[in-house]
């Protein structure tokens, strides 16, 4: 399989060489996209890398991380590539991790590929606690929003895929800015591709995040929230009607109307100065506890239901295919 690697790069002046010199030794093609970035990263990986494996391609217009990886993948395609790696340029993600980041792709079992870097205690001490918290909160907002049970550090850009895969879906769609890791686990469950975790640490040094806390906090949930519908829709209601359906909408139900009507009546009570009746209140948890019970099976349907068939094996028909025309490439040197 030819493996190619996709670096987006904004504000990574200090690092990219050092990124592409030793991507290189990994991979068979570096395709280095440069997001409109100021301190022209793009024009520096230009002068100074003369090898006909390495691409540069610009954007006139930042597009965020997501549309830059996006960029890189849709030229990865045109060219015909198997395995594409995403590589940040600013030197967090060692690239002697790319053989065992793409081994369970060319092994077969698996589409997708990320790095953990909560698998081993020893890869968290470098990590500022801030980062450890967040990390570990949204791997479990993302775990019920995409339906990978199975995935931890969802929001760890160290990843690849199989073509198969990244044709199974319409890149067009995919987040433009951090929310792309997230995103692109929603979408790989939809057409059900298998995806792995594979165990690395991160490196933390003098490079600056671009991305803001505050930001997280206001859109990141709204758009988890957006993506647990649309998923639930997709696989549990247009595609299949099964228990997990009947428990998911039954069991919210009872949740929902037995905490209304339960603080309905409490306030109602309260209003007229009497005590609420034993009764109501029995009236009111027993909707609640057993709708609680129902969503908690549900979970556990679908956790039972997480793709274990890769793409790369069935290619099943249902699935359209994104052609790599799709998407336009940006002016490339």
């Amino acid at each position: 399989m030819r493996v190619a690697a996709v670096i987006p790069c904004f504000r990574v002046r200090r690092h990219i060489l050092d990124v592409v010199e030793r991507a290189l030794g990994q991979v068979d093609f570096v395709y280095v996209v440069d997001d409109c970035c100021p301190e022209h990263s793009g024009d520096l990986v230009s002068e100074h890398c003369n090898s006909p494996k390495v691409r540069v391609i610009r954007h006139e217009i930042n597009q965020g991380v997501g549309g830059a990886v996006t960029t890189g993948y849709v030229a990865a395609l045109a060219d015909g590539i198997d395995v594409v790696v995403k590589l940040d340029g600013d030197g967090q993600m060692d690239p002697d991790y790319i053989p065992s980041l793409i081994a369970p792709i060319l092994a077969g079992t698996a589409d997708y590929t990320k790095g953990n870097r909560f698998f081993d205690i020893d890869f968290l001490r470098d990590m500022p606690p801030v980062r450890v918290f967040g990390n570990s909160s949204l791997s479990f907002i993302n775990k019920i929003s995409s339906g990978y049970w199975n995935i931890m550090d969802p929001t760890n850009g160290y990843t690849a895929i199989h073509a198969s895969a990244l044709r199974a879906i319409d890149a067009r769609k995919l987040a433009k800015r951090y929310f792309f890791e997230s995103d692109m686990l929603f979408r790989l469950n939809v057409v059900r591709a298998v995806v792995r975790d594979v165990p690395m640490p991160a490196i933390y040094g003098d490079e600056q995040s671009n991305l803001k806390i505050g930001n997280v906090l206001l859109d990141f949930p709204k758009r988890y929230l957006k993506n647990f519908f649309k998923r639930f829709f997709y696989n549990y209601i247009l595609r299949d009607m099964n228990i997990g359906t009947i428990e998911t909408v039954l069991g919210g139900t009872l949740l929902v109307g037995g905490t209304l009507w339960g603080i309905g009546n409490w306030i109602s009570h309260g209003i007229e100065g009497e005590v609420t009746p034993v009764g109501t209140v029995m009236l009111a948890a027993l909707p609640i506890i057993l709708g609680s019970q129902l969503l908690l099976a549900a979970i556990g349907y679908d956790i039972y239901n997480v793709p274990t068939e890769p793409l790369q094996k069935i290619q099943p028909p249902f699935i359209k295919v994104a052609s790599p025309r799709s998407a336009a490439i940006p002016t490339q040197t």
